[in-house]
């Protein structure tokens, strides 16, 4: 299975997820005909993410030790409050968006806009909900290979069974609106009861605080080895950085104390700016946020990212990347580990 799944991604194009080729899921989960969140779509674009729908299309199957998906949303349109058991991480792309804590969505609120972060703590219940004018975009990463399935809060199950979908023990999605059917034998997913509720309770605001950074106050990094590479026009700043780590960065802003297993970063090259060759002993994607970056592999080729395209990179495969056009470029990084190690520039 790995030697498959490892032959699916050893081309340029199968690495690349364009946000113009996004495979949507719209019943991807048990809250997806409820009025309000029925016009959610569910992206699964690195591992097989949390959908409870095995229909679910998979873009790159190839593990990387975290999960990369996404989230589009019209206005109003809500994502049900759910709790996870491994990090789960929004990056802002487009749209205005609230994220709403405890079980019933009353215990605090969160508003961010495109560029800011949020990584939710595990073991408690989040939702949240585009509150903007347009549709909006989320990109998002799970922590692990398998993270595991979701806990819904008791109301969702209530709107489920009113709207034909039926959740089974595991984490399976039915869907009767469909014209699937309950197997006979079949034991249904049972809501949390007050003992789970009480276990998943929402930390202290100033706990919570501590969760978002907002891309306003993201500062560059001068230690970062990608920046001191670079002639000029290079910034690299921390966003998620559970530990401090050899290539120069201290914890925070996010560190967070649950496990997330990987480092986010934002990166931004000014116009002719670009980074030389080198090679990284983790796994790396990149996701453009603004403008567009040239990206060129020794072993697979060269290609052009434009805003809200995917690419993870292979571990040890060199690579380079400039920004040929007029335009400042933003990305965000995930690099597999809590603590990346220094890049190899090569001659």
């Amino acid at each position: 299975m790995v030697n498959n799944m490892q032959s699916q991604t050893n081309t340029l194009d199968s690495r690349i997820v364009r946000y113009a080729d996004l495979v949507p899921c719209k019943n991807a989960f048990v809250d997806s005909r409820s009025p309000g969140s029925d016009a959610k779509e569910n992206f699964t674009i690195i591992g097989p993410g949390v959908s409870e729908n095995p229909n679910q299309h998979v873009h790159v199957p190839e593990a990387h030790g975290f999960n990369i998906g996404g989230a589009r949303q019209p206005p109003r349109c809500l994502n049900s409050q759910h709790s996870h058991i491994t990090a789960e991480v929004f990056v802002v792309h487009s749209g205005s968006w609230r994220f709403m804590f405890g079980v019933d969505g009353k215990d605090g609120e969160v508003r961010l806009q495109p560029g800011d972060t949020i990584s939710i703590p595990t073991g408690m219940f989040r939702g949240f909900e585009n509150i903007g004018d347009e549709t909006g975009f989320l990109f998002a990463v799970l922590g692990g290979d398998d993270p595991g399935k979701v806990t819904w809060a008791p109301q969702v199950f209530d709107l489920a069974k009113q709207y034909g979908l039926v959740l089974l023990k595991g984490g399976r999605l039915v869907d009767t609106t469909m014209g699937e059917i309950v197997p006979d034998n079949a034991v249904l997913e049972q809501p949390p009861g007050a003992d789970e509720i009480a276990q998943l309770a929402t930390p202290d605001a100033s706990k919570m605080a501590a969760c978002v950074a907002h891309f306003a106050d993201l500062e560059a990094n001068p230690d970062s080895a990608l920046v001191k590479s670079a002639a000029s026009g290079v910034v690299e700043a921390a966003v998620i950085t559970p530990q401090a780590t050899a290539d120069g960065f201290s914890a925070g802003p996010i560190a967070g104390w649950w496990p997330h297993g990987f480092n986010l970063r934002q990166l931004a090259l000014s116009p002719g700016a670009e980074v030389a060759r080198h090679r990284r002993a983790e796994p790396e994607v990149f996701f453009v946020q603004q403008g567009e970056l040239h990206v060129a592999l020794d072993d697979l080729g060269e290609t052009v990212l434009q805003a809200g395209d995917t690419l993870t990179v292979p571990v040890a495969s060199v690579r380079s990347f400039k920004n040929a056009s007029s335009e400042d470029c933003q990305l965000f990084v995930v690099r597999g580990a809590d603590n990346p190690q220094p890049p190899e520039f090569c001659s």
